[in-house]
């Protein structure tokens, strides 16, 4: 198992995660003490199911309209 400190894991992310993948774990330590671990996935991650949201979202019919007031809270007003 390895640790790195929070600075060394975010410029080293891409070859920790290379570790990982090997099969390695590593410790994420903040101010000397552990705050996380990498480890690698075991087995398979089930398939992603379409439609899993279904019933339990919705998008409003307007969603796609034009909103005035929206535009002036962002970019101010055209006056």
């Amino acid at each position: 198992m390895q640790l790195v400190n929070v600075h060394q894991a975010k410029t080293q992310f891409s070859k920790l995660l290379d570790q990982v993948a090997a099969g390695e774990e590593v410790v994420i330590s903040r101010h000397g003490k552990p705050v996380a671990k990498l480890s690698p996935v075991e087995g398979e991650l089930p398939p992603r199911q379409p439609g899993a949201l279904k019933g339990k979202i919705w998008i409003a019919d307007n969603f796609d309209e034009f909103d005035e007031e929206l535009e002036e809270m962002f970019f101010g007003s055209k006056e």
